[in-house]
């Protein structure tokens, strides 16, 4: 007899979900909730696959003890709850459901917007507690107001919407939102997020948690903002630096703040914020509404029965949605794609316009799509964080207004197969090329110069005059900091011209480093690339 795939529902999701896994009767359903780690590790090993929010941890512990796991299902977008590295690892599938949430989310931050303008909690506070203070709680019309929207991916871009449809004049600061992306939603886009600071009544963050947007909102920022502005965060907790804000609406330098996400979740009793009485707070309510959750919850619940009954892979985080068959073949290049496209995007002008693919060779005998995908996940991570997929990709390069153009070239040329890149923007041209030497991924050309470099670790690229000694000028200051060099490329036009190197580091060179480097009148740039 055939046992039935076990599913462990280990998070509440809307009834409609459930009763679609288990419609058909070829999946056994089971809801857990709240259980413990140490409860879901004596467990887990019975189940093929676990559905869960943002409660349940998949840790490496719990992924290792799933001995027949074959899929994780998160309902909702990020994935943090879940270690996907280890159950890549493991061939474990990761799935989530992009989009399900984002009317959801945007209008909430639009609701903690209009709350902090007009006081409404305290106002209803008031009431309830037999007062009658009009004057203590007037507040301010949104209408005729700045708003600066930080990150202008699928949120906000609903929130740019509503903002004009109240009226108010949106200012957005997103690195990689395209010009005539941002002319299209009609906002007036900046390179410095201090300027729109300077000038937004309203303040409203939609960027994902990385270590360049960790603390975007502190002490420093909090001062240059006007004085009276209104701040709410219903994207990820860290990105305001919370005493800095306690500090702020203290001294009145910031009038009012909606928090629905904290650094620590939930918050700790002696939460210095929840003394003040010009903050509102919600408890990460920003896609907890009947239709996101019943939305989610059905998508998820389509995914884990297409990956056990259908073998059919659908918004998967950490694999293509492609079958078994045809990810076995172009593997290899699914990873060298995702690096390519990692190293142009250090390479390349913060706002891009346009990202071309072309494929030449033996590789257009395959399914290429999964690849670009692949491209576009290493060529975005830096716009969206850890939230960027080969799933999602192509849409947040949609919402960035990236153009993406697929080519084919039937023609080898020098090498068996190549896979080429170039970004366009700020009135500037970058491109990389790599193929397999043997089965070893190279990276061939950089801006059509011929080099040969391992596409691993970290790289330094020098642009530098063809002299005498300069090789051993570079090495000597990187020797002076301790950092090795494991292996080295050149590439110069003629003798006595220009000349591209690549050096493979074993480790990071760090700034003062580099400005060493550049004290030689020799060398023209110097970047680091890492893969």
């Amino acid at each position: 007899m055939i046992q039935k795939p076990k599913v462990l529902v280990a998070d509440s999701i809307s009834p409609k979900g459930v009763e679609l896994l288990e419609s058909g009767d070829q999946l056994l359903v089971e809801v857990k909730t709240g259980l413990k780690e140490s409860e879901l590790l004596a467990i887990v090993g019975e189940y093929s696959a676990v559905v869960v929010r943002s409660q349940t941890k998949i840790t490496a512990k719990v992924i290792e003890a799933a001995k027949r796991l074959k899929a994780v299902g998160r309902a909702g977008v990020g994935v943090d709850n879940v270690d996907v590295d280890a159950a890549t690892r493991r061939g474990i599938i990761v799935m989530n459901t992009p989009g399900g949430n984002t009317v959801s989310a945007a209008e909430h931050a639009f609701s903690l917007l209009a709350a902090i303008a007009r006081n409404i909690p305290q106002a209803h506070a008031s009431v309830k507690a037999g007062q009658w203070d009009r004057k203590r709680y007037e507040g301010v019309e949104l209408h005729g107001k700045t708003i600066g929207i930080f990150g202008m991916g699928r949120i906000g871009t609903e929130i740019a919407r509503r903002a004009i449809a109240f009226g108010m004049r949106p200012l957005a600061y997103d690195p990689y939102l395209s010009p005539s992306r941002a002319r299209s939603l009609q906002v007036e886009l900046f390179e410095d997020l201090d300027q729109v600071l300077a000038q937004a009544d309203f303040v409203t963050l939609h960027m994902p948690l990385t270590a360049e947007t960790k603390h975007l909102i502190n002490a420093a920022r909090i001062a240059k903002m006007k004085r009276g502005a209104r701040i709410v965060n219903c994207a990820r907790g860290g990105l305001i630096d919370e005493q800095a804000l306690f500090e702020g609406l203290k001294s009145g330098q910031i009038a009012a703040a909606a928090l629905d996400v904290y650094e620590t979740e939930p918050p700790p009793a002696e939460y210095p914020l929840l003394t003040l009485p010009n903050i509102v707070f919600t408890p990460h309510l920003g896609a907890s509404t009947a239709e996101a959750q019943e939305s989610v919850g059905i998508e998820i619940a389509e995914a884990i029965r297409s990956v056990l009954l259908e073998g059919v892979i659908r918004n998967a985080v950490n694999v293509p949605n492609i079958d078994a068959k045809t990810l076995g073949v172009i593997a290899p290049y699914l990873a060298f794609g995702e690096k390519l496209g990692r190293f142009l995007r250090q390479i390349a002008p913060k706002r891009c316009e346009a990202l071309s693919i072309n494929y030449s060779g033996k590789v257009n005998e395959f399914e290429t799509s999964p690849i670009s995908r692949y491209v576009l996940k290493g060529f975005l991570e830096e716009a969206g964080g850890g939230e960027v997929n080969a799933v999602n990709a192509t849409s947040l390069a949609s919402t960035l207004g990236l153009k993406t153009v697929e080519t084919k070239n039937s023609v080898t040329g020098e090498f068996t197969d190549l896979v080429e890149l170039q970004a366009i923007g700020q009135g500037e041209t970058v491109s990389v090329a790599g193929t397999f030497i043997g089965a070893s991924p190279r990276i061939v050309r950089i801006n059509g110069r011929h080099v040969e470099a391992r596409s691993v670790g970290v790289l330094l690229l020098l642009e530098n005059h063809d002299v005498p000694g300069i090789v051993g000028q570079i090495g000597t200051v990187l020797g002076a900091h301790a950092v090795n060099i494991a292996n080295m490329s050149l590439s110069r036009d003629h003798r006595g011209g220009e000349v591209m190197t690549v050096l493979n580091l074993d480790s990071v060179p760090d700034a003062s480093i580099i400005d060493s480097i550049l004290t030689n009148p020799n060398i023209r740039s110097a970047k680091v690339v890492r893969l």
